[in-house]
């Protein structure tokens, strides 16, 4: 049943926020009337009003639609934590007595009672949960997914399980789309999940965030934990404090569950787990001590070709369409996780051959001859340095431009000399100003801070029509690559353009 069926209205405080669309998806599917506020018109938020969900961008109460004003006990409010205190509907809201839950609160309760496989980590959970998500649809097991970037496959950020692949297009197919088929009843009287129910009902995947400690309102029965480095410390003040929520996550997983760990992770995540729970560390060889791990990596064009090995048996010869070393180690999670769903060999073979990732993860934009353009999210140092090293494999002595946004004043404070040192990897490194989300400046915390130490042989500061111009002028590069995660997606369709016709002579 759905545990939020009281509320016919769902109102969302940031709707184009890409987990928050996903929740909307989600409640316009199944009968809700959605509508929501967000700071600007983007293509996220052009989708969803397309689909038939009321978006505006004005936070005048006025503008909250009649029927949430109007019918305060019937509506169900869903917040981001990007929303500012002194935001105008918000505080109306509050003074209202509306229900107002976190996002991830809301997510809490939807995956609540159900077989749960959960993804976490300060990087890598977004591709990693999609490949879940494609593997099993793939592969035929139906499965809800909520996840934290539009996967390529589905082309969506949300998967109903009452939906049907048709492998030969590449496309999904929704069916009805009903309460009781998207995520099904899968817990005893208890709570604990049943050998019986494992087999019977889907499994839902979510991608599990720890900023704000929002994972903590999940309790999965397979978790996959790909990183613990040091992020968000606007929220947690130091790294042992980052790990510890980890633990308590962890410690989340019920009984006779799996945690699948990646071998680079804090090791003290494994003990928080509770009695009962198998721990399977993973690493891209053997020599890293993992008992999940990939040998024979090879690339061939844009592929990497791997074995995988693991104590569930070894799959030979799979073929990642999506590049990267940290991709490769992505997809054996992901695997794991199919294994455990009892998906068998050859469907897993033909499953990751299909895969075609996420919008902005590794993604090819442009390729004309020798000349490429990849767009990609990083926004950690680890994340750049993991980017940058899979390009420099698969274009070695090529000339690599990136541009760089950094994201929030906060990260670029604590991490400025690791920043350096990854985008270091390139031979010239333009760098924008940095991108504030939820933050206000900070003094003295600039792009600058992290320019200032890049060892590249050509760096600057530009604006975004100055990279634009500088592509229309200067093609002294062979690869070039845009990364970040605030709003330096809109230079990609532009970029994209000016390079089709500067490589190819047509327009994109």
């Amino acid at each position: 049943m759905n545990p939020v069926a009281a509320f016919p209205n769902v109102y969302f405080l940031g709707i184009g926020g890409i987990g928050m669309s996903a929740l909307a998806r989600w409640f316009q599917a199944n009968g809700h009337r959605v509508s929501g506020y967000d700071k600007t018109l983007t293509p996220l938020t052009a989708a969803l009003a397309a689909e038939g969900i009321a978006v505006h961008y004005d936070d005048a109460v006025a503008s909250i639609p009649a029927e949430v004003r109007a019918n305060r006990d019937q509506t169900l409010v869903v917040l981001t934590p990007a929303i500012p205190q002194d935001h105008r509907q918000w505080a109306w809201l509050r003074e209202q007595g509306y229900d107002i839950r976190k996002r991830s609160q809301v997510l809490g309760l939807l995956t609540a009672g159900h077989r749960t496989i959960a993804v976490a980590g300060t990087h890598g959970k977004t591709t990693t949960s999609s490949m879940v998500a494609h593997l099993l649809h793939h592969a035929g097991v139906p499965c809800a997914a909520f996840l934290g970037g539009i996967s390529v496959n589905l082309g969506s950020n949300l998967l109903l399980a009452d939906v049907v692949p048709r492998v030969a297009e590449g496309l999904v197919v929704p069916l009805a789309l009903n309460d009781a088929a998207d995520i099904g009843d899968i817990s005893n009287e208890s709570g604990t999940t049943t050998e019986k129910s494992r087999g019977t009902t889907a499994p839902v995947v979510v991608e599990a965030d720890e900023y704000d400690r929002s994972f903590l309102t999940l309790y999965p029965d397979i978790a996959i934990v790909t990183s613990t480095d040091a992020d968000h410390l606007d929220i947690y003040g130091d790294k042992e404090s980052l790990v510890e929520s980890f633990r308590q996550f962890v410690g989340q997983i019920k009984p006779g569950g799996t945690l699948i760990l990646n071998h680079t992770a804090d090791q003290s995540v494994a003990a928080a787990v509770p009695a009962g729970v198998r721990v399977i560390r993973y690493g891209l060889s053997p020599e890293q001590g993992p008992e999940l791990y990939a040998d024979h990596i090879s690339v061939h064009g844009h592929q990497f070709h791997f074995d995988l090995h693991g104590p569930h048996g070894a799959v030979a010869d799979l073929a990642l369409a999506v590049p990267g070393f940290h991709n490769v180690e992505n997809m054996l999670a992901a695997c794991c996780v199919a294994q455990l769903e009892g998906v068998g060999a050859e469907p897993l073979q033909a499953a990751v051959a299909a895969y075609r990732g996420v919008k902005r993860r590794f993604e090819f934009v442009l390729t004309v001859g020798e000349k490429v353009y990849v767009d990609d999210y990083a926004h950690h140092p680890r994340e750049i340095e993991a980017f940058l090293r899979s390009l420099r494999a698969l274009y070695p002595g090529k000339r690599l431009r990136v541009v760089f946004q950094p994201h929030l004043f906060s990260r670029t404070r604590d991490f400025a000399e690791g920043f350096a040192q990854s985008l270091s990897l390139a031979d010239e490194v333009v760098m924008l100003a940095i991108y504030p989300a939820r933050e206000r400046p900070m003094p003295g915390v600039t792009s600058e801070l992290i320019l200032s130490q890049i060892t590249a042989p050509r760096k600057s500061l530009q604006t975004m029509a100055q990279v634009l111009s500088a592509a229309e002028a200067d093609s002294d590069f062979d690869v070039l690559a845009t990364v970040g995660a605030g709003d330096i997606d809109q230079l990609v369709p532009r970029l994209k353009n000016i390079l089709d016709i500067r490589w190819n002579g047509t327009q994109a």
